[in-house]
């Protein structure tokens, strides 16, 4: 769940940041919120959900 919000507001502020230097417009931006909002309501959820904890596993796994 903590992994998971990390994601999210990672994405949005990346997205805000997107958005104010001009790389991205509203419209855009737009549908890639509701790509994102259906794709989490799809049946691919689980595995995406899946494939995020391994990396995020694997990454906290590394000893610097």
């Amino acid at each position: 769940m903590a992994i998971s919000l990390s994601v999210l507001l990672l994405l949005a502020i990346v997205l805000v940041v997107l958005m104010r230097g001009g790389s991205i417009k509203a419209g855009p931006a737009i549908v890639a919120v509701l790509f994102g909002f259906f794709l989490a309501s799809s049946g691919m959820a689980p595995a995406i959900n899946n494939f995020l904890n391994s990396v995020a596993e694997s990454i906290s796994s590394i000893n610097f």
